[in-house]
């Protein structure tokens, strides 16, 4: 800390407890709380590990008794990297020291403090279900023909259409699988407040800045009038021009004459 006063990178695993003087995480007989504003003061940043350190996570659940809060609950006067993620991927974490270390400069970050190059689309977007989504087609309960067809997992609780994370395109493991790919939904754990927002495989009603509906029972239908109505109106568009190009070359009177004929 002496020797690198300034340009060093504190990564902070965990969340502080507050209540109690902090007296529910001690380290090294500390309190943890007292520990991170120490070593957090002339730190170049601040890489919050995790959905903990990023959010809380479920130690901050209701009613939080120990009273536990993010990162940057504490730490307010250096810059924090938030890389939420219960756990984080392995490839992030180490994607976001490279990315320092090579250009030395913090990476783009979101208004929630995340690295854009890892947190700017969600899962839902680069999900190799998302066709299936887009056109109806969804698993209704577990192992049904939907589940074995590979089915969107939507009304089953996915949350990959409101989480921000790399898992569809990075993958686990060494990029072997992720969660939606191995059958299971997604439960949202890089988002803040996860844990408090209802049961895993509870169906989300409305998703915002979708493309499609909102609502999975009427995203199929959607989708089919949303082409039945682009279809109709190409054809009206090439029926107005079909008739322009009879009236340009002198097959029909022009309006002109047709307001004249009828004065």
């Amino acid at each position: 800390m002496a020797k690198y006063k300034g340009n060093y990178l504190l990564a902070v695993e965990g969340d502080p407890p507050l209540n109690e003087d902090g007296t529910y995480c001690i380290v090294g007989g500390r309190p943890f709380v007292d520990k991170l504003k120490h070593v957090a003061r002339y730190a170049k940043a601040v890489i919050a590990w995790g959905t903990c350190a990023s959010w809380g996570c479920v130690q901050a659940a209701k009613p939080t008794p120990t009273m536990a809060v993010s990162i940057d609950k504490v730490i307010s006067d250096v810059p924090i990297i938030k890389v939420p993620g219960c756990p984080p991927i392995a490839e992030v974490m180490t994607g976001v020291i490279s990315y320092i270390l090579t250009f030395d400069r913090l990476p783009s970050l979101d208004r929630q403090r995340r690295p854009k190059m890892f947190y700017s689309q969600r899962i839902h977007d680069k999900c190799y279900r998302r066709a299936h989504f887009d056109a109806g087609q969804f698993v209704e309960k577990w192992d049904d023909d939907g589940a074995r067809r590979g089915y969107c997992l939507y009304k089953m609780g996915c949350k990959g259409p409101t989480t921000y994370n790399a898992c569809a395109a990075t993958g686990w493991n060494g990029g072997v699988s992720f969660p939606i790919r191995s059958g299971h939904g997604c439960i949202g754990c890089s988002e803040v407040d996860f844990w408090d927002k209802g049961p895993f495989y509870a169906r989300q009603e409305n998703i915002p800045r979708l493309d499609a509906e909102s609502n999975a029972d009427t995203v199929g239908i959607a989708a089919v009038s949303g082409v039945a109505t682009a279809i109709g109106l190409h054809a009206a568009a090439s029926v107005v021009r079909r008739i322009q190009q009879r009236r340009e070359q002198g097959a029909l009177p022009s309006k002109s004459d047709e307001t004249a004929d009828s004065g």
